[in-house]
């Protein structure tokens, strides 16, 4: 049994935090064989780059290819499919892609132009690419952001990547959440590790980045999907491909008992500028020296509690930022603000703690 059943990371050194969080989980360990024929699965949905928030920094990717070579492996590939109406190649060139091909000598697969079979998905039947099948190990790379359709989209959502476009379309026909459940049936063995950079606060085609800083890393993706989920405040009823993979024994959604290992807590405040929209959430907020993960989660906290007309609780004055560490105050977010008369715990907190705590005090 496994001490851990989450890690997490922060830094922007992404390669370096890449490969730390993959030798805490031994996934090394856990593959087996040098041999093993491994694919790595980034969110590449459209041809831009990853500070946009809708795809994975290549970086990442570049340190878990370090990883694995340095325990031995060999047979590696990356693969992806764009989605209906962009060009893999494409997304492959401008979001370094082909680059990090080209230093690494890991060959890259589109699968749109793969091959592919109908497997049996749980009664369901799914058309999957051929070299998905091949696979004996699949590390996934997605995305932690928002999407139009599901609320949210990561690891789970980013393996339609791994069908052909005929069947992409096909999921929509069929309300994306029962195949989304039905496809992370048939993946081969596997660990989830979650861009979560700067993911975008509500659209999958990015714009709209929220700075994070952070590596989320699991090997029960269901469990990776929940803790995201929560992460962006929302609840699991509102996403649910997830109930539907735990109903399937893909995996657990109960939060509340994952045993998390943070590797590198957050560090120095955040830098990047935001977009009109995160900049108007957190107008009416007193950061100083808040750091990437702690703000990026009251950012999603507001914007929820903005979609679900809570005015006032969005509305509140607030304080973020180790600049008020022993200091006192009113209402803070995060332990950075423990002196204040009422603060959200968490270093940093989840945004559906965030969202709890200011509909209480509206």
């Amino acid at each position: 049994m496994r001490e851990f059943d989450l890690w997490l990371t922060h830094g922007s050194d992404l390669a370096d935090r890449a490969v730390e969080l993959l030798a805490a989980a031994g996934v090394a360990e856990d593959i087996g064989g040098q041999g093993s024929r491994i694919g790595i699965k980034p969110n590449l949905v459209l041809p831009r780059p990853a500070s946009q928030g809708a795809t994975t920094h290549p970086e990442i990717a570049e340190g878990v290819i370090r990883y694995l070579h340095q325990h031995g492996f060999k047979n590696l590939v990356i693969l992806e499919g764009s989605w209906v109406g962009d060009r893999t190649e494409a997304a492959f060139a401008v979001c370094g892609y082909q680059a990090l091909s080209a230093k690494t000598g890991v060959p890259l697969i589109d699968t749109k132009k793969d091959s592919w079979k109908n497997q049996d998905a749980a009664g369901l039947e799914i058309a999957v690419c051929d070299s998905v099948m091949a696979l004996d190990y699949l590390i996934n790379l997605p995305v932690m952001k928002g999407h139009c359709q599901t609320n949210i989209t990561c690891a789970m959502k980013n393996l339609k990547g791994l069908i052909p476009d005929r069947e992409k379309r096909r999921f929509h026909t069929l309300g994306l959440h029962k195949p989304i459940a039905r496809l992370a049936s048939l993946m081969p063995r596997g660990f989830t590790l979650v861009d979560a950079v700067c993911g975008d606060l509500d659209f999958e085609e990015g714009g709209n980045p929220v700075r994070r800083d952070q590596l989320i890393g699991g090997f029960d993706q269901v469990l990776v999907d929940a803790w995201v989920c929560r992460a962006m405040g929302f609840d699991l009823e509102e996403v649910p491909y997830i109930g539907m993979a735990e109903r399937l024994g893909l995996g657990s959604a109960n939060v509340d008992s994952a045993r998390v290992a943070v590797l590198q807590k957050p560090g120095m405040p955040v830098s990047a500028r935001n977009s009109r929209k995160v900049a108007q959430l957190l107008s009416r907020v007193d950061q100083r020296e808040a750091c990437s993960a702690c703000c990026a989660a009251l950012v999603f906290a507001l914007h929820r509690l903005s979609r679900q007309g809570e005015r006032r609780a969005a509305a509140l004055p607030l304080s973020i930022g180790q600049g008020f560490k022993g200091r006192g105050g009113d209402m803070g977010i995060g332990s950075c603000t423990a002196g204040f008369a009422r603060h959200v715990k968490g270093c940093p907190p989840q945004a559906a703690d965030i969202i709890g705590f200011l509909k209480e005090q509206a």
